[in-house]
């Protein structure tokens, strides 16, 4: 029997649709985004088991909530790990049709 084969794009394609997205982790920030907290939980300790001194938690919009979440969960479950500081603003995004648009946005800094 003939086997069909499957173009190098094909297989891509399918590793891409199984594959687990994993949160936004560049340096010591995450980028809290429409994940579960959990998610995000785990980025800031694995940040912190690799050695990392400090963590950025960043969020904008509807998300800022699930950064405090993600803050205070980090917080509770590890007693060494305390709230440094935290920081708001407004930036300015353009949206799809090219109007600016100002977003409220958080940062929270962890710290072990």
């Amino acid at each position: 029997m003939a086997e069909k084969k499957e173009s190098k794009e094909t297989k891509e394609a399918k590793e891409t649709k199984t594959a687990v997205p994993q949160p936004v982790a560049q340096g010591n920030y995450v980028f809290i985004g429409k994940k579960g907290a959990m998610a995000y939980v785990l980025a800031v300790v694995t940040q912190f088991g690799t050695g990392a001194k400090e963590v950025i938690v960043k969020a904008r919009g509807k998300s800022i909530s699930h950064a405090v979440d993600v803050a205070e969960i980090v917080k509770n479950k590890s007693p060494e790990i305390t709230i440094k500081s935290i920081s708001t603003s407004t930036e300015e995004v353009v949206t799809m049709d090219g109007r600016p648009l100002k977003v409220s946005a958080i940062e929270i800094v962890l710290k072990k």
